[in-house]
């Protein structure tokens, strides 16, 4: 198809069926982000689609059931399972660590050091599991968490947090 055919087809396309598409879409996913996607993909294979219509309702139908797979697909998918909406992260404050606390120390730490500190403590991994998700031996593991935290401690005593051991 020529390039002016297909611009044709797509205006035609997004004019006669992206609002029905999107709100299909929208009752199955409950998600106007998401909705739009969805009513995007199924757009995009209309345009890819190689095979005739009988007519316009053909087509419709065509379209529909194409979404309805979309989301049904996307409902499933286990990134989706795995993910929180923007408007949910949103809504929490965000936390700011205290000025010369031990957030603020960690966070001045090199990378090496400051990742396997907060895997470990922050988001409670194990050694072997950092070591896994790093690819690290665990014995290499502990010895950046033994170097950061004598790190921390010279910059935090320096700081006037006396008696950590």
């Amino acid at each position: 198809m020529e390039q002016q055919g297909r611009e044709a087809l797509a205006r035609r396309l997004v004019e006669t069926y992206s609002d029905q598409l999107l709100r299909v879409a929208y009752s199955m996913l409950n998600s106007v982000p998401d909705a739009q996607d969805v009513c995007q993909e199924v757009l995009l294979k209309r345009l890819d689609h190689t095979g005739e219509f009988e007519g316009p309702e053909h087509e419709r139908a065509w379209l529909v059931r194409v979404t309805v797979n979309a989301c049904k697909n996307l409902r499933r998918s286990p990134w989706r399972t795995r993910t929180v909406g923007l408007d949910t992260v949103a809504e929490q404050a965000a936390f700011q660590p205290e000025e010369g606390g031990v957030l603020e120390q960690v966070q001045a730490l090199p990378e090496k050091y400051r990742e396997v500190l907060v895997l470990y403590y922050y988001m409670g991994y194990d050694t072997k599991e950092i070591g896994d998700m790093l690819g690290l031996q665990p014995e290499a593991v502990r010895a950046r968490m033994s170097r950061a935290r004598r790190k921390l401690r010279t910059e935090l005593e320096g700081q006037g947090y006396g008696g950590l051991s």
